[in-house]
């Protein structure tokens, strides 16, 4: 995690920590068995990391620990200051792994189980405004901001048309990254794609975002594949696949050309693809297919309205508006 505190501090002298092997194997369950993404994995593996160097300081059992010893590993968190987020995410991974460990035997008890987290103030979903989501489109666009056309280079065309693909379709970046050339339907307007726990799912493909990835698949990707095959559709500068990181690096860069707010990550895209679809009157069952949730608790997040967005819903259905 990279801060000292109650998740900081490393092995001593770079010997393994007493646990680690066991949060490895609940890794590599995470990836083959349960399909988790590799940042997902990535944060499992540095949450539980954190929680193993704290147990070896404070001469706990990583795989034995008491209620009473998971809960001042969190309050240690708490007093050094980490946000309510943060804790909540830490006892998510504790609650996840010991799950594990106890099914597999590694754990004689879930003591991760009995744990109530922190309440945390809901926070709304980061969107992007219809006029950022054209001029952040727009910077590896075929035609500029002002509507001027623009001589694109592969990379480029294959940038427009991950971003015409995120936002059109509210995929996630390892969706995009994980895209095969099979799954995309050109005529029915509409791609497969694998979401979390290799849950499959059909989305449309707006017109803009089916016309982009078409220039892309017809004039960009044989250039930058060269010699090379690759069955993913989305390739990098040097025909291999469009890994989740890559895909964030381009937007970084595209955020800063569209002079936007360089925290948004592409998740932002997803939140207003979300929210572009229920103001413009889909239900909420369908966005929930649309965006691969497995819980429809997770799509009413979306729900939410602007008070501007009350006013005009109000003049136009009340009587007496």
């Amino acid at each position: 995690m990279g801060r000292k505190g109650a998740g900081g501090g490393n092995a001593a002298d770079g010997a393994p920590l007493p646990g680690e092997e066991a949060v490895a194997r609940f890794c590599e369950h995470l990836a083959s068995e349960m399909g988790a993404s590799a940042h997902t994995v990535r944060a499992y593996r540095e949450d539980m990391e954190a929680y193993l160097r704290w147990a070896q300081r404070a001469g706990v059992d990583p795989l034995a620990p008491t209620y009473r010893q998971l809960r001042r590993y969190l309050a240690e968190l708490d007093q050094a200051r980490y946000a309510r987020t943060t804790i909540k995410r830490h006892l998510s991974s504790l609650r996840t792994f010991f799950r594990w460990a106890c099914v597999t035997g590694l754990a004689p008890a879930d003591p991760a189980s009995v744990l109530s987290a922190p309440k945390v103030d809901r926070r709304l979903p980061k969107v992007v405004s219809d006029g950022d989501v054209e001029r952040l489109l727009a910077v590896y666009g075929p035609t500029d901001a002002d509507g001027a056309p623009r001589e694109q280079t592969a990379a480029q065309m294959r940038d427009a048309a991950l971003l015409e693909f995120l936002f059109s379709c509210g995929a996630r970046v390892s969706e995009a990254s994980g895209l095969l050339l099979s799954w995309v339907n050109f005529p029915e307007r509409e791609v497969k794609v694998f979401g979390k726990r290799a849950k499959e799912r059909i989305v449309p493909l707006s017109r803009r975002g089916a016309e982009a990835m078409a220039r892309y698949l017809e004039k960009a990707r044989p250039e930058l594949l060269g010699d090379r095959q690759s069955d993913y559709f989305f390739v990098s500068n040097r025909g291999n696949q469009m890994k989740p990181d890559g895909i964030r690096k381009m937007f970084k860069r595209a955020l800063a050309a569209a002079g936007l707010d360089e925290s948004l990550s592409p998740h932002a895209l997803r939140h207003s693809f979300a929210t572009d679809l229920l103001e413009g009157g889909a239900d909420l069952r369908s966005v929930q297919d649309m965006l691969g949730h497995a819980s429809l608790t997770t799509t009413q997040i979306y729900t939410h309205v602007t008070p501007e967005r009350l006013k005009e819903i109000h003049g136009l259905a009340h009587p007496r508006a």
